[in-house]
């Protein structure tokens, strides 16, 4: 189908929509000037939408739809530039779009749903500067105007868009803050019921004419799979639903590539960013630009240094600097110039902030001791995906050929990784447990980490009463690098296998 008539098409669906009895309302009106705005957001394409978003309010001023659409350009706004000190000045929009809304059609389903989407949308920025109890109110609000919605229009299935995400983010949160604080509101989630409800709306809503929300969902749900749930079947998922959107869409190669990157498709990840959509059109994204250096690095290419320094000149938020700098400093490492290593080592220790924790694990690294060369090429390759060759780099050394402590621990533990991806589980049951005997006590991750995979293995081979050990094992060891995220794993894992 041709670009113009799919867009037809996704027009004619939506009129149909818009058109339903109960679902024309004078104050939200979602018509095709506004689904044109929407839709160019989701392809990142905000100056566009903003165009025609205030085209909207010239012709249309008393739309409610607008404060919902404005509010999705400072979502992505944000999430795209990561910049603090625009979310500082940006966040007193919530408040004035909210007293917008609550003056309007209170028999409208978008009434109820477009101040809770609101009020999650913000909610998940303000996560990443750690301002949690604001967040977990935000939460709470959404969730409620949601399940009011539900009772009220139980055939809007957009409803079910927010939910899942509250139910999949809630139900896999780690210990801290946000979730004490939620728990103290008496919200709780359930990570497999929000991912139910995520696959069906994937699943269901091209077939509906409820489909041009359908890049939404899939944005959604690739965070869910990928960043939540750590799904194995987050890759073949997202490619798989992130094929119906449109080859010009910025965003779609973002959640390939950043799925790709994290499941050892390596070279998909590179070819995808270096062929995704560019122009005036699209809004910056530096972020990009880490990533192919991270994937370029994954490969042990040295270039790579490019796109981490284009990353560093671009980049106007907060977020991602250290982490940068630790990439240029294993680049120096790999080329033998421990000058430019120290250099770089220092940069991560003074430079950029720790509100990400990519961030704060690169500042861990930082201050340890410089790695072993042959255990970060094993480690990048690993990232990588490719692991014949991160095991062949392994082959010529034994574990005597590392200092007792962290780098034989680490030994341990890339053999097990390798060996895990390889389908060899009893090589890597082996190097696991070696790596938990080695490195319980120490303050990195290689032990714990080897005890939720461990966990996994056996959960793979259906001995349940080995994996609820491993992952009991990895709840239990404490002070540790990922510590909450190893944990927050680990428990899901004792669930899965209730």
């Amino acid at each position: 189908m041709s670009r113009v008539k799919y867009i037809i098409a996704r027009l004619f669906l939506f009129i149909l929509l818009l058109t339903a009895p109960n679902a024309l309302f004078a104050n939200f009106d979602f018509n095709a000037n506004c689904l044109r705005a929407y839709q160019n957001i989701f392809e990142l394409k905000l100056n566009t939408a903003k165009a025609l978003i205030a085209n909207e309010k010239k012709v249309n001023p008393n739309n409610a739809i607008i404060p919902l659409l404005e509010n999705y350009i400072d979502y992505f706004h944000l999430l795209t530039t990561e910049s603090k000190s625009d979310f500082d000045q940006l966040k007193d929009n919530k408040s004035k779009r909210l007293d917008q809304i609550e003056g309007d059609d209170k028999s409208s389903p978008y009434y109820l749903y477009a101040q809770a989407e609101i009020n999650l949308q913000w909610a998940l920025i303000r996560g990443r500067y750690g301002e949690y109890f604001t967040a977990a109110r935000e939460i709470k609000k959404a969730n409620g105007l949601l399940q009011e919605n539900t009772k009220k229009f139980p055939g809007f299935h957009l409803n079910s868009k927010g939910l899942g995400v509250i139910n999949a983010f809630l139900g896999n949160l780690p210990d801290g803050m946000l979730k004490s604080t939620l728990a103290t509101f008496g919200v709780k989630g359930n990570l497999q019921a929000g991912m139910n409800m995520l696959d069906n709306l994937a699943e269901n809503l091209p077939k509906s004419t409820y489909e041009p929300f359908y890049e939404e969902v899939v944005f959604y749900y690739v965070f869910v799979l990928n960043d939540i749930a750590h799904s194995p079947s987050a890759y073949q998922k997202t490619m798989k639903y992130t094929s119906r959107m449109a080859d010009s869409s910025l965003l779609k190669a973002y959640l390939q590539a950043s799925v790709c990157a994290k499941t050892g498709h390596n070279a998909e990840a590179i070819q995808i960013l270096q062929n995704r959509p560019s122009g005036n059109y699209y809004t910056a994204f530096p972020y990009l630009d880490l990533l192919l250096g991270t994937a370029m690095l994954n490969k042990l290419d040295v270039s790579s240094a490019s796109y981490f320094n284009k990353f560093l000149q671009q980049n106007k938020g907060v977020n991602y600097i250290k982490d940068a700098n630790l990439h240029l400093a294993w680049v120096s490492l790999l080329k033998g110039d421990t000058g430019a290593y120290s250099a770089f080592v220092s940069k991560v220790k003074n430079n950029g902030y720790l509100y990400q924790e990519k961030d704060k694990q690169a500042l861990n690294e930082a201050n340890a001791p410089v790695p072993d060369v042959t255990l970060l090429k094993a480690r990048l390759l690993f990232d990588g995906g490719y692991d014949a060759k991160g095991l062949a780099i392994l082959s010529g050394q034994k574990a005597e050929d590392f200092t007792v402590g962290r780098d034989r621990t680490e030994y341990y533990y890339r053999l097990g990784r390798l060996n895990d991806d390889l389908g060899k589980d009893d090589a890597a049951l082996s190097n696991y447990q070696l790596a938990i005997s080695n490195g319980k006590q120490l303050k990195y991750y290689f032990a714990a980490n080897a005890a939720l995979q461990m966990g996994k293995v056996y959960e793979r081979q259906k001995n349940i009463a080995k994996a609820k050990e491993s992952f009991n094992t990895a709840i239990q060891m404490k002070n540790h690098e990922y510590e909450s995220s190893i944990e927050t794993q680990a428990k899901a894992g004792l669930n899965r296998i209730k």
